[in-house]
């Protein structure tokens, strides 16, 4: 494998309201660029962004974690 930095997606799915996914959203940020504040250039370039399920392009790449949900919420009530 080389060593030459390169272009990696790391994929987050979460079974959230839209306000939950937007703080899980905002901690993965900080954890990235812990100081907006700091002059440019960032140290390590990145880029986030959220995208609802049914907006995706492969619909049954979450399905796991669709089940698991619907299993967990009605083992909750």
């Amino acid at each position: 494998m080389s060593e030459e930095p390169s272009v990696w997606e790391i994929r987050l799915g979460v079974y959230a309201t839209q306000q939950e996914a937007e703080e899980v959203k905002e901690r993965v940020t900080r954890l990235l660029c812990p100081d907006p504040d700091h002059a440019p250039p960032c140290p390590i370039p990145w880029s986030v962004s959220m995208l609802h399920h049914s907006d995706a392009d492969d619909h049954g790449a979450y399905a796991e974690l669709v089940e698991q949900a619907r299993i967990e919420n009605r083992t909750r009530r």
